[in-house]
C-alpha cells in the first residue's frame, strides 16, 4: 500500500504523521503499550485523515517488519541495533520502512525526515549516523532482501528474516504446519487486516450502510457473517452510524464466537472474561429482556469502558462484576450459557497487533496454559445441567487451545463436547452462503479460523456441555 504525504508536511521540520508514528513506537517499546490503543488516543478529530492514514501505516508497518528492518540496518551499522539509543533505532526503522515499502514517498524525504526525527528526540549527535545508514539503504532499496542473506542459512532463519517473525515461532509452526502453510500464515500476518464491523440492527441494514457511504467510507462485503461488512477510506468511529450504536468494529471471526453459544431468550448467561466487551452485546441481545447477563473482568477501568460502550449500544441491562475468574466465583446460581474468551498469547492477531510477535516468549505459553486451565475449570463449576460453555482464544497454539480443553475433559467426567453437527448448526444460519462450514470445524467439532483463509484473525473455540 502506498500513501501520499500531507500537503502541509514540508512546512514543518517533522511531519505530523511521522511525529505521531515516532511517539507511538516509542511508547510501544519503552512502556509496553499496545500500538492500536496509543494510536486511538493520538488520532483525534484534529488530525487530518491523510496524516492519520500515514501515521497508522508507519506505526504498524514498522512493527510488522521490524525483524527484517533490523537485519538490513545491522548490515550498515556493523552492530546490533539494540545497542543504539531507542530514539535512534526508531528513526532508522521509520526511514528504512519508507524506503522499502512506501513507493510514493521520495527517498530524500524519507532520509531527511528521519534525520529531523532524531533532532526532535534530542539525539542530535546521531544525525550523521542516521543520514549515512539511510542513504546507503536508499541505494539498496530495490534489491530483494534475499540477496543479503548469509550463505547456508537454515529454512527457519531464512523465513524468520524474510517474513519478519521470531525464529522460535517460525520453528514451531514449521514443525506443526509444514513449510507451505507456514509461509501462508507468515504472509497473512504481514498484510494490513480488514477493518470489519458488525451490524447491530440487521433490519436497518440498508439505512445503516447508506449512512456510512454518505460519511465517505467505502464498503466491502462480509467473508463469514450475514451481519458483517468491512470498510476502508476512513474511520467508522467518526460516523453518525457508530455514534448511534448501529455498528461496532470487530473482526468477523471474533463476531462468530458468541454465536456458537446459541443463547435463547431468558437464558442466564455469564461472560467470564468479558473485556473489552465486544462479544457481550450479541449475548445480551439473544437473551433479551427476560434473560440475565453477567459480564465479569478483573480490571475496574476496563469495566468502566465497557459500561460506556453498552450505553452507546442501548443494550438490555447487563450486570458488570469485578472479579478474578481464576478464583472461586461468588455466584450462588448456575448459568445456562457461559463464554470463557480467555486471555491468550494472541498469535492469531499478529497482523492486527504486530508488536505481540516481538514480546512473546516460549515459556509464556506454559504460563498461559495454567491460567487458561484454571479459568475453564472455574467456569465449568458454574455451568448448569444441560448448559453449554464456549472456551475460546485468539491463539493458534495447541497449549492454549486443544490441550486446555483435553485437560478439562479429563477432570470433569460430566462435561462432554457438543457434537460436530450441533456445533456447526449453531452458526450455520448466520453464515453467508459461499462459506464452506466444514472448513471452520475440525473432526472434534472445534471451531478454527486461520489468518489468510477468510481474511480474519485466527480464533479457536470449543463448545462444551454438562450432561443432564
Amino acid at each position: 500500500m502506498v500513501w501520499r504525504e500531507s500537503s502541509n508536511s514540508k512546512s514543518m521540520p517533522v511531519s505530523v504523521a511521522r511525529k505521531i508514528a515516532y511517539e507511538v513506537l516509542r511508547r510501544v517499546e519503552a512502556e509496553g503499550a499496545y500500538a492500536s490503543d496509543v494510536l486511538h488516543g493520538e488520532l483525534g478529530a484534529e488530525v487530518r485523515p491523510d496524516d492519520a492514514a500515514l501515521a497508522t501505516e508507519l506505526t504498524l508497518g514498522v512493527l510488522r517488519w521490524r525483524g527484517l528492518l533490523d537485519f538490513l540496518l545491522e548490515r550498515a551499522l556493523k552492530k546490533p541495533i539494540a545497542r543504539l539509543d531507542l530514539p535512534v533505532a526508531i528513526s532508522l526503522r521509520i526511514g528504512l520502512y519508507q524506503l522499502r515499502f512506501l513507493e510514493r514517498i521520495p527517498p530524500r524525504a524519507a532520509v531527511n525526515e528521519s534525520v529531523e526525527l532524531v533532532k526532535y528526540a534530542r539525539k542530535t549527535s546521531a544525525t550523521s549516523l542516521v543520514n549515512a545508514v539511510l542513504r546507503r539503504a536508499a541505494a539498496e532499496a530495490k534489491s530483494p532482501p534475499e540477496k543479503f542473506l548469509p550463505t547456508g542459512v537454515s529454512t527457519t532463519r531464512r523465513l524468520a528474516i524474510i517474513h519478519s517473525h521470531p525464529e522460535w515461532l517460525v520453528e514451531r509452526w514449521l514443525a506443526r504446519l509444514g513449510e507451505p502453510q507456514t509461509i501462508s500464515l507468515l504472509t497473512a500476518n504481514n498484510r494490513t487486516p480488514r477493518l470489519s464491523c458488525s451490524l447491530h440492527h440487521p433490519e436497518r441494514r440498508d439505512e445503516t450502510l447508506n449512512s456510512l457511504q454518505e460519511s465517505g467510507l467505502r464498503l466491502e462485503p462480509s467473508v463469514l457473517l450475514k451481519t458483517a461488512f468491512a470498510v476502508n477510506g476512513g474511520s467508522p468511529t467518526r460516523t453518525p452510524a457508530f455514534q448511534r450504536g448501529d455498528i461496532s468494529i470487530q473482526d468477523e471471526a471474533s463476531q462468530t464466537i458468541p454465536l456458537l453459544l446459541d443463547v435463547r431468550p431468558g437464558d442466564r448467561v455469564l461472560d467470564l472474561c468479558a473485556a473489552p466487551g465486544g462479544k457481550t452485546p450479541t449475548l445480551a441481545r439473544s437473551a433479551g429482556k427476560t434473560g440475565l447477563i453477567v459480564a465479569a473482568d478483573r480490571h475496574a477501568h476496563r469495566l468502566r469502558a465497557m459500561r460506556e460502550q453498552f450505553k452507546r449500544l442501548a443494550l438490555p441491562k447487563i450486570r458488570l462484576i469485578e472479579l478474578d475468574a481464576a478464583q472461586p466465583l461468588p455466584f450462588i446460581i448456575e448459568f445456562d450459557r457461559i463464554l470463557v474468551d480467555a486471555p491468550c498469547s494472541g498469535t492469531g492477531t499478529l497482523a492486527r497487533h504486530p508488536e505481540i510477535r516481538w514480546r512473546l516468549e516460549p515459556e509464556q505459553l506454559v504460563e498461559l496454559n495454567r491460567l487458561q486451565s484454571s479459568l475453564l475449570a472455574t467456569a465449568l463449576g458454574q455451568l448448569a445441567q444441560g448448559g453449554r460453555l464456549v472456551y475460546s482464544t485468539c491463539s493458534l497454539e495447541r497449549e492454549e487451545n486443544e490441550d486446555v480443553v483435553a485437560e478439562s475433559l479429563r477432570k470433569f467426567p460430566d462435561i462432554v463436547r457438543v457434537s460436530p453437527s450441533e456445533a456447526e448448526g449453531s452458526i450455520f444460519p448466520h453464515l453467508v452462503p459461499r462459506v464452506n462450514i466444514k472448513s471452520l470445524f475440525d473432526n472434534a467439532g472445534q471451531f478454527h479460523t486461520a489468518p489468510g483463509a477468510y481474511q480474519t484473525d485466527g480464533f479457536f473455540a470449543a463448545l462444551l456441555e454438562r450432561k443432564k
